[in-house]
C-alpha cells in the first residue's frame, strides 16, 4: 500500500495570552531563526496541553513530536478528549497553519470540512459556492459540471440552490459543503466533527458515501468524531490522541477501548446521593447480584433497586432505566406501568435476566417520571458497573464480540433435514 500521508516529529506550539516575546530583540532573534530554518529559540520551554493542571509557563503544545504514516484508500479516525489536538492536527495537514517543527509529505489534493461553511462565501449562492469550493480544490470547471447534478441531488437542498448560503441553517451549510467535498475528485478526504450538526438520516448517508469513497474508489478519509459507533462501522485504523500526544493506533475497536478505558473507572461503582424534592425523597439505589457480591458476571441476574420515601399520595408514578454500554450506546431500556404511589416508604426492583449482557463494562441512566410526560427525578450514568467472564459448562471461557451474549438452546434435529 502506497503511502499518501507521512507525519515526522510533527509539533504545534502557541502562546497563550498576548502574541509576541514582549522585547524587540528576542523577536528579531526569532525572524532570524525563521529565515534560517531553524527552531524558534523562545518555544523549547513548552509544556503538554494539560487542561487539568496548570502550567508554570504560557507555552504550552498543542501537537507534541507525532509520527505516522497513512496509506491510500484507508479511512481512519481521529479520537480523542475535548482539547487532545484533533483539530488542530487536521488543521495543519488541511495547510489551514504550519507545524512548529516537524514534516509532512502529502500525495495528492486533500478536501477538508472543518467546521460548518468551510469554504464557503455567505454572499454567493449554493450553486456559486460549488464551483469556488472546486476551484479551490484545483478542479477544472468540466470536472465540476460533471460532478454537479450528483452534489446537488446527494445535499438534498436542490430547493435552494440559487440562494446565498448565508440564509442557510447549520445543517443545510453542511449537507452542501459535505456533498461538495465528498464528490469532488480530491485525493484525501478530512472530516472534523461537523457531521454532527446533520440529522440522523443525513449522518447515516455520509458514512455510507466515505465508505464509498475509502474502499471503492481509494481515496483516504481522516474523520474527527465523538461517535464512536460510527468510527467503529468507518474505521479500520484508528488513532488516539492524548494531551497533544499520539499514543496509541492501530484497530478501531482495541484503540476505542483504550479511550473508553482510560477516563473510567470499570468496577462496580455506586455515587448514589439522596435526592429530594417536594413529592418524594430518593433514598437508595444500586445495582446487585443474588449473593450480593462485588462481582458480578455474565450468569448473574441482576437487581436495580429503588428506595423511595413519597411525601403525599400521588398517581402517575413510572420508574426506568437506560443501559448503556461503554461506548454509550443505549442497549435497551425497561420501565413501570404508571404506579400510584401512597405516602411512605417504597422499594421498586427490576430483574435483569441473566446471560443477556456480554462481557464489558455498562453505566445505568435512571429516572421517575410523573405519566411519562416530564422527569421529577433523573440521574445520567449514575451507576457504572462491569461483568466478568465465567467458564461455562463446555470449560471454555473466551471472548465474544457483540453487546449482547444470550445462551442459545442448540439441539440435533435430523429429522428436521
Amino acid at each position: 500500500m502506497n503511502n499518501v500521508i507521512e507525519v515526522s516529529h510533527l509539533s504545534k506550539i502557541y502562546r497563550l495570552g498576548e502574541i509576541g516575546t514582549g522585547t524587540i530583540s528576542q523577536d528579531l532573534q526569532r525572524w532570524v531563526a525563521k529565515m534560517r530554518g531553524k527552531e524558534d529559540p523562545f518555544l523549547k520551554i513548552g509544556e503538554a496541553n494539560d487542561r487539568s493542571q496548570k502550567g508554570e509557563t504560557d507555552i504550552v503544545y498543542s501537537l507534541r513530536d507525532m509520527n505516522f504514516t497513512i496509506g491510500q484508500g484507508e479511512a481512519v479516525g481521529v479520537i480523542g478528549r475535548n482539547g487532545a489536538g484533533k483539530s488542530t492536527l487536521l488543521k495543519i495537514l488541511s495547510r489551514v497553519t504550519s507545524p512548529t517543527t516537524g514534516k509532512i509529505k502529502i500525495k495528492g489534493r486533500i478536501a477538508s470540512l472543518l467546521e460548518v461553511g468551510t469554504g464557503f462565501h455567505p454572499e454567493l449562492t449554493g450553486k456559486e459556492n460549488i464551483y469556488l469550493n472546486g476551484a479551490i480544490l484545483g478542479m477544472r470547471k468540466k470536472e465540476i459540471d460533471r460532478k454537479f447534478d450528483q452534489i446537488v441531488d446527494f445535499s438534498g437542498v436542490e430547493r435552494y440552490i440559487d440562494t446565498p448560503v448565508k440564509r442557510y441553517s447549520s445543517g443545510m451549510y453542511v449537507r452542501l459543503a459535505f456533498a461538495v467535498a465528498a464528490h469532488l475528485e480530491s485525493e484525501i478526504l478530512i472530516v472534523d466533527e461537523v457531521l454532527a450538526v446533520g440529522d440522523a438520516d443525513f449522518q447515516s448517508k455520509c458514512l455510507g458515501k466515505m465508505k464509498d469513497v475509502s474502499h471503492d474508489q481509494g481515496r483516504t478519509v481522516l474523520f474527527v468524531s465523538h461517535n464512536l459507533a460510527s468510527v467503529r462501522a468507518l474505521c479500520e485504523r484508528s488513532m488516539l490522541l492524548q494531551n497533544g500526544q499520539l499514543t496509541s493506533m492501530g484497530a478501531s475497536g482495541s484503540i476505542i477501548n483504550e479511550y473508553l478505558d482510560s477516563g473510567k473507572s470499570l468496577a462496580v461503582k455506586d455515587t448514589f446521593k439522596i435526592v429530594e424534592n417536594d413529592i418524594f425523597r430518593w433514598t437508595d439505589l444500586r445495582i446487585e447480584n443474588n449473593q450480593k457480591t462485588q462481582i458480578l458476571t455474565i450468569n448473574d441476574e441482576l437487581t436495580l433497586r429503588f428506595e423511595v420515601f413519597f411525601k403525599q399520595d400521588i398517581p402517575g408514578i413510572a420508574y426506568e432505566f437506560y443501559l448503556y454500554d461503554k461506548a454509550e450506546t443505549m442497549v435497551f431500556m425497561s420501565f413501570t406501568h404508571t404506579l400510584r404511589m401512597v405516602e411512605g416508604n417504597h422499594v421498586i426492583e427490576c430483574k435483569i435476566p441473566k446471560n443477556i449482557l456480554n462481557d464489558q463494562a455498562y453505566s445505568l441512566t435512571v429516572g421517575i417520571s410523573k405519566d411519562y410526560k416530564y422527569f421529577i427525578a433523573k440521574l445520567e450514568h449514575i451507576i457504572r458497573f462491569e461483568l466478568e467472564n465465567y467458564f461455562d459448562e463446555y470449560g471454555w471461557q473466551g471472548e465474544i464480540p457483540g453487546v449482547i451474549r444470550p445462551k442459545c438452546s442448540w439441539a440435533l434435529n435430523d429429522k428436521a433435514i
